[in-house]
Order: structure tokens, then C-alpha cells, then sequence
């Protein structure tokens, strides 16, 4: 999602542009809410082409296939009959086939030359994006054979080409709804076996608008392939964990989970290479291909299979014989406009129709792409060689591109003369180039409104932030707006312990955090008002402050990780520069990747201060757990809710852990099965534990507690590491330490803690949980004592060096039981209640 910016600062850059009167247009990455766009739109189906006014209602978002726009139809000028289905007033949905980020657009672009030898078709080619077009109307009419309804799939309208973005376009139907509601559900092991095709009571089954997705998205797949679209079912391919948002809901079907599920989406980003699966499920969907003759996968389909589909449903297809047609030609076009010699292979050595489509098509490309004008078309348009000449211009590393400007257009050739003969025009050329600049780094979070006005009016100015403009956008704004890092430092470091102090703030803060949760739809309007009736109980004010203490832990792991580096640093003069910085990175790293961390390690101790402060663990079972880890501990305190507020920890089970996806490029997108997958392991797996544990406790109650097998476990423990002592002091002749021993100081206690609570009976979880720390304690002292008795007379450590050998251990050894206490009690399975 884009950060937060000023439309106005854009339209002031744009209007500074164009003060500056220059020769060539402005370049342009996307658009504006309120702007006003013409084009030239031919009807999808028929015959139908008119010019159609819209206004841009807003920009929805955009990743490797284009930038998505809700749009306004204002006017129609048409010569005869509808455009489509368009009609003036109505709402539909934009889609320009061009990234709006200069990195999505590169790597989109360099991964479909290495497939198919050509630039990305479905935006330079108007007989690709038609034809895609096309067969979107095809499945359509197919959803109805399969669903009943052809509402199942989202209607498109007509295609046009964009000239300022350079690249083609569609209009289709603007889908209300929404992706998916994260339900909690407490019986996960049961939709898991239902996934897998066991058999599962129904009245067990939870989650229904996540099974109902599953199941429409897995029977459209199935009606792609039967229908011969094979690749264009991997936009819907559960497996690639990035097709759910391409189904959305639709809003008036809110009472039933399996209701109005609309594909809204065909256009692939990424051509899928073999060598080169960007998702679990590519590996599957690349051995298909291959067996279907299909080396690299995008968007082509089987004429034939088609075919033979209308005619098995000719009811359904009635009256697209003639669009069938179409779809033959614009295909066989779209196919030889690029090498794509996995595909045409031996056909580019005998079938010249493929090189004469090529050189047509790569002109029709330049075109749509703005890098010619209508001169320059029509002399390329007539000379293979001038073609040829133009195509290897553009490969010339860092003056291509430039020599390709000159010659392709006449006001970019005017505009290069200018500034070389005219001062004026050069500063003009300058000035016009730092808006542009601007107004792409305002709408990145770069600069804000005040500095971007100042950096437009000296060029000075502008040319300071120039280097820093290769830093991630906060970064950049960082380092050059002192007001704004002195936010985020506040936000960062003084905030949180605001929060601790301060109940109003806290209040505050779940109350901007409710509206963004409607705002994003991850909160409905029932549980937000239930949340805000419960704000000040004492129990969420509790949590609230537990949440801040969380909040503080944020930069403790940078802080510790920064001194360790520069400790080390100091400590070892003789590294050189190299060493150095490499240890330094290692060690960054190292604290990054490592389960649990300083950070973490402070959360943890936190809930176990307020375990033993109130003496109560039910309230804390899952934060006791949750909290000593990284990254997933932010969750603790949410999850640990669901028993008293079960919508106040949903929705910030959800907030929280949908915010760090989020963060994961492509697998991150809102309503993507990750999203999903960490809501289910953070929300609904420790649900199932809970109910899990809340069953056995209920058993236990009719069961005695038994404490005496701890001892046996104790001198059992004790035995273990008094053995490992006297045979490694027999082998290598000293006695070892904990890092020598680490896997058998790891096993035994986490062993020893789940077999303490495995014979506890009928004991409860508090005192499960001391039983481990009971074990962890004795083992300790007692492996201590056996280490110093076996340790030969002049040996022997001083007292002081027990004390230490001996307060390790017991702390090592009763953190590790207790952690296979817990272990034990959350990987139990599910317990028979007697009836």
C-alpha cells in the first residue's frame, strides 16, 4: 500500500512542468484521483469502438501485470451502437499493463525476454492484450456452464492504448467486495484433514469462507484446464500462495460464505520460467507444462480444446463463432510477434510469416510505448533493415535509450537541441526534470509537501538529496528532514513508554487502530462496537500495557546487536577493514535469524514477572510461550485474549500479523495465503491448543496429582550428565563444559520436562510448570556437585567458580523443562472427554 501523500504537491509539480514549456512530454508513472483520461476503446465483444471519457475515481494498487484504477465513465462518443457494454455514469474497473514502480517494471520485463526473446507483450502488443481480453469472455460464458452463473467471473468491456503511460489497457467490471475474513477457528487439525480429503465431521468443521474458496478456486482450475486455458489457471492455482486476492467476494452476498466469489483477475505478471519457480506450487505447475509441451508458461491457451468446449456447451457459447474467429487471428499474431523459441522453435528457420510478424509487431510496440511517433512508424513500417537498425540501437549499454529518443521522436529531438543551444531552455529543461523528480519522490514518503516545494524553487537543494535518492524511501527522508526523524524516533523509542504510563493514550491507540481495522476490513462494524464498549475494563487495560511493554522490546535486539559489533570491533584492533566489516555483518545477521533474541528474551521475562507478581498462569498459558520468541512474540498478548475479549484478540491477532506480512514481497499481498497461514498459526493454532489443553484439564480433574516420579527423573537426569562427565573425562582427560556436552544439555531437560508432565495425572498446569522448574533446579545442582566431585584434585574449581558452574546450569536446565513441560502440553493430541 502507498504511504500517505498530497495530491495537490502532485498537481503543483505536474503545473511547474509544464510552466517550464518544454519540447517533450512529462514522464508519467501512474495516476491521480480527479484526473481526467480519453481514449479510443474498441468493445470486447463485436464490433463496437467509440472514445470514452473517464474520470479517475482512485488508484487501487499495482504489482508486475499493471496499475488498477476505479474509474468513472463521464461520456461516450461512439458512431454507432454501445461500446461494450459501457455505459456513461457507470463505475468500472481500470487496468494499464504496466507497473507503476521502476523495479516491477524491470524485473517483470527481464524475466518475460528470457522466456520468450521479446518485450512484454500484453503491454505493447494490442493484438495480445485483445486476445487476453477475449478469453476472459470465453471463461465467462464457461463459469456459467460450471457454476451456474457467469457472474463468477468478472465481466471486461474493452481495450484501448494508453499513450502518456505507453502501454495497453482494458476496461472490465468494477467488482465490489472484499478478499477474505480471517475466521477464528479452534479446530485447525480438523481443517487440515479436510484439506487432505479425510473424513471430518461437518459439525467440527470450521473456517467457512476460507473451505468455500478453497473449493470454488480448486473447481475453476479445473474448468480452466477442461476448457483448454491451462495457463491461464495458474492465476488461480491455490498451491502458488499468491492467487487468492484474484477471487474476491462480492459485498451484497455478506449472508452466505459460498456466495457471490467472483475470478477478477487473468492478466499474469511473470512468465514462468523452469528454471526459475517463484512459488511452492510452480514446481507442479512446471512438470505440467513440460508435459503439455510447454516450456515456459504465461498466458497461452488450447485453441483446439476450446473450440471442442463451445461445441460440447454450444447452448452457452451461442453467438461467439464469430469472436471464436478473432481469438484464431489475434493469437496466431500475439504468438509470432516474439522468437519464443521454446514455442516456435524450428519454425523460425522455414516460416518467414513469423520474422515478417516480428519486425510489424516490434514497430506496433515502439508505438504503444511512445518510443516513436507517427513519422518515424511509417518509415520503420516500410524498411526491415531501419527495423533491424532500431532494435540494435536500443541494446547499446547506457546511450541506447538515448540514441533511440533522437531518432524515434521529434520533440525529443527538439528538446535535445534546445538545451544544447539555449541557456535558457537548459534551465528551463533542469527545472521541468526536478518536478518530475519530485513528484515521484513525494508520493514514495521522500520528501514531504513543505521540502518538496522548496527542492522544486533551487536546484542546489535538490541536487544535495540526489545521492540519497538510491536509500530506501524512509531511509532517504530520514537522513534529510530533521523533523521527521525526530518522529520516528519518538515514535520508536519515547512513545512506547508513553503508552506504559499513560491510560488515555492507550485508549487512544486501540481506538485508531479499530478505525484502520474497519478501513482495511479486517474488523466488522459488530465487533469494533463491542471492542470500544470494553476499552477501559481493567483486565484490557492490563493487556494494553503489556502490548506497550512489547512495543518498547522493538529496538533492544538492534541496540544489543550494534554494541556486540562494536564491541568486538574495539576488542580486536588487529582485523582489518575488510574482517572487520565482514565480522560486523556476520554478527548483525547472526542476531537477526536467531529464534530467540535479546528482545524477545526482555518480553518473556516480562510475562514471567507477571506470572509470579499475580500468581496466576491461566491468564498468561500463551504468552508464557509465545513471548520468548522472535518476531512471533508481538502476538503474544493478542492471542492470549481470545478467552475474555474473543473480538478484541481477533482483531489484533489479525492487525498485528497481517502488518508483518505484509512486509513480504509478492507473498505478502492482503488476502494471499500467507496472510492467511500466520493468522491461522498465531490465532486459530494456539485456539486449538487451548481448547486442546481446556479438555484435558477438565479430564485431570478426576485424576490424582502425582509429584513422585519428579524425583526419579531428577536422579535419572543427574545420572545422565555424571556419566557424560566420567566418560569424557576418561577420553579426553578433563572434564567437560555445557558447550561440549550442548546436545545432551539440550535433550535431557526437554526430555525430562515432558516426561514430568506426562505423569503428573492430575496436577495443574501451575504446578506441571513448577515441577519442571523443581527438575531444572535439582539436575543443576546435583550435576554440579557429580562435576566437582569428579574433577581431579588440582582441578578442582574454587567456590566461587562452582557458584557460577552451578547457578548456569540450574538456570539452563529449568529454562529447557519447562519449555518441554510446555512443548508436551501444546502437542498432545486431542483428548476423549469421557461421556
Amino acid at each position: 500500500m502507498d504511504k500517505e501523500y498530497s495530491v495537490e504537491i502532485i498537481k503543483e509539480m505536474e503545473a511547474r512542468f509544464h510552466r517550464a514549456a518544454l519540447r517533450r512530454p512529462m514522464r508519467v508513472e501512474r495516476y491521480e484521483a480527479g484526473e481526467e483520461l480519453v481514449y479510443d476503446v474498441s468493445a470486447v465483444a463485436g464490433s463496437g469502438a467509440g472514445t470514452v471519457k473517464l474520470a479517475v475515481d482512485k488508484f487501487v494498487g499495482g504489482g508486475f501485470a499493471g496499475q488498477v484504477y476505479r474509474v468513472k465513465v463521464l461520456d461516450i462518443t461512439a458512431a454507432s451502437g454501445p461500446v461494450g457494454g459501457l455505459e456513461k455514469g457507470g463505475i468500472y474497473a481500470m487496468k494499464i499493463l504496466i507497473p507503476p514502480g521502476a523495479f516491477s517494471l524491470w524485473f517483470r520485463n527481464l524475466i518475460y525476454r528470457i522466456g520468450f526473446q521479446g518485450p512484454f507483450q500484453l503491454q505493447v502488443n494490442p493484438a495480445a492484450a485483445r486476445a487476453g481480453a477475449i478469453w476472459q469472455k470465453f471463461i465467462r460464458r464457461a463459469a456459467a456452464v460450471r457454476f451456474g452463473d457467469e457472474r463468477a467471473v468478472a465481466d471486461i468491456h474493452g481495450t484501448f492504448v494508453d499513450s502518456r503511460l505507453g502501454s495497453c489497457g482494458e476496461l472490465s467490471e468494477w467488482v465490489e467486495g472484499r478478499t477474505w475474513q480471517l475466521e477464528p477457528d479452534d479446530r485447525v487439525d480438523a481443517l487440515r484433514r479436510w484439506k487432505k480429503g479425510k473424513p471430518v465431521d461437518p459439525r467440527v468443521l470450521g473456517s467457512p469462507e476460507f473451505r468455500a474458496k478453497y473449493e470454488f478456486m480448486r473447481s475453476f482450475v479445473e474448468l480452466l484446464h477442461r476448457m483448454g486455458a491451462h495457463e491461464f489457471a495458474r492465476q488461480y492455482e491455490w498451491s502458488t500462495c499468491k492467487s487468492q486476492p484474484n477471487c474476491l467476494k462480492r459485498a451484497e452476498t455478506e449472508g452466505s460464505p459460498a456466495e457471490g466469489l467472483t475470478a477478477i483477475d487473468f492478466r499474469a505478471g511473470l512468465a514462468l520460467l523452469p528454471f526459475l519457480p517463484m512459488s511452492p506450487g510452480d514446481f507442479r505447475l512446471i512438470i505440467r507444462g513440460i508435459m503439455r509441451g510447454s516450456l515456459v508458461q504465461f498466458d497461452r491457451g488450447d485453441l483446439t480444446r476450446l473450440e471442442n468446449f463451445t461445441k460440447a456447451h454450444a447452448g452457452s457459447f451461442a453467438g461467439m463463432g464469430s469472436l471464436l474467429d478473432e481469438l484464431k487471428r489475434l493469437e496466431r499474431v500475439y504468438r509470432y510477434s516474439v522468437p519464443d523459441i521454446t514455442h516456435n522453435h524450428l519454425r523460425l528457420l522455414y516460416r518467414p510469416e513469423i520474422w515478417k510478424t516480428i519486425f510489424r509487431s516490434a514497430v506496433t510496440g515502439w508505438k504503444t510505448r511512445n518510443l516513436i511517433d507517427g513519422n518515424t512508424e511509417e518509415k520503420l513500417g516500410k524498411s526491415r533493415v531501419l527495423t533491424l537498425l532500431y532494435m540494435v540501437t536500443g541494446m547499446v549499454p547506457f546511450l541506447g535509450k538515448f540514441a533511440r529518443k533522437i531518432w524515434g521522436r521529434s520533440d525529443w529531438r527538439a528538446h535535445y537541441r534546445e538545451m544544447l543551444w539555449s541557456r535558457a531552455y537548459l534551465k528551463r529543461a533542469v527545472d521541468g526534470r526536478i518536478a518530475e523528480k519530485l513528484a515521484g519522490w513525494h508520493r514514495a514518503g521522500r520528501v514531504s509537501e513543505e521540502r518538496a516545494r522548496k527542492l522544486a524553487g533551487a536546484a542546489w537543494r535538490f541536487a544535495v538529496h540526489l545521492p540519497l535518492s538510491v536509500l530506501p524511501a524512509g531511509l532517504h527522508r530520514f537522513f534529510t528532514d530533521l523533523a521527521y526523524a525526530k518522529e520516528r524516533l519518538d515514535f520508536l523509542i519515547a512513545r512506547p513508554v508513553r503508552l506504559y504510563f499513560d491510560a488515555a493514550l492507550r485508549e487512544q491507540w486501540l481506538s485508531d487502530m479499530i478505525e484502520e481495522g474497519i478501513d482495511r476490513r479486517l474488523l466488522v462494524d459488530e465487533d469494533a462496537r463491542v471492542i470500544q464498549s470494553q476499552i477501559k475494563d481493567p483486565f484490557i487495560q492490563k493487556y494494553l500495557k503489556s502490548l506497550a511493554v512489547h512495543v518498547c522490546t522493538l529496538p533492544v535486539t538492534q541496540v544489543v546487536s550494534v554494541a556486540v559489533a562494536f564491541y568486538y570491533v574495539m576488542t580486536n584492533p588487529q582485523l582489518s577493514w575488510q574482517e572487520a566489516g565482514a565480522m560486523v555483518a556476520f554478527i548483525l545477521v547472526a542476531f537477526q535469524l536467531t529464534p530467540i533474541s535479546p528482545g524477545s528474551l526482555v518480553r518473556g521475562l516480562y510475562v514471567v514477572y507477571l506470572v509470579i507478581k499475580e500468581r496466576n498462569v491461566r491468564d498468561y498459558t500463551i504468552a508464557l510461550f509465545l513471548g520468548f520468541f522472535k518476531y512471533i512474540g508481538y502476538l503474544a498478548f493478542p492471542i492470549q485474549m481470545t478467552h475474555r475479549y474473543p473480538a478484541l484478540a481477533r482483531f489484533m491477532a489479525g492487525y498485528w500479523a497481517t502488518e508483518a506480512v505484509h512486509a513480504v514481497p509478492v507473498f505478502g499481498e492482503r488476502g494471499a495465503l500467507l496472510e492467511h497461514g500466520v493468522f491461522t498459526l498465531f490465532y486459530n493454532r494456539p485456539l486449538t491448543i487451548r481448547r486442546r489443553m481446556e479438555a484435558r484439564r477438565r479430564l485431570r480433574e478426576h485424576m490424582k496429582p502425582r509429584y513422585l516420579h519428579v524425583v526419579f527423573y531428577v536422579l535419572l537426569g543427574a545420572a545422565l550428565f555424571a556419566g557424560a562427565d566420567v566418560l569424557y573425562l576418561h577420553y579426553f582427560r578433563e572434564l567437560p563444559d555445557l558447550k561440549k556436552i550442548w546436545p545432551l544439555a539440550v535433550l535431557v531437560p526437554l526430555l525430562c520436562g515432558a516426561l514430568v508432565t506426562v505423569g503428573a495425572g492430575g496436577a495443574s498446569m501451575a504446578k506441571r510448570i513448577i515441577g519442571g522448574l523443581a527438575w531444572g533446579a535439582a539436575v543443576g545442582v546435583l550435576a554440579t556437585a557429580a562435576h566437582v566431585f569428579l574433577a581431579p584434585g588440582p582441578e578442582a574449581p574454587m567456590a566461587g567458580a562452582v557458584a557460577v558452574i552451578c547457578a548456569w546450569r540450574v538456570f539452563i536446565f529449568s529454562l529447557l523443562s519447562v519449555a518441554g513441560v510446555l512443548l508436551t502440553e501444546f502437542l498432545l493430541p486431542e483428548p476423549r472427554e469421557k461421556k
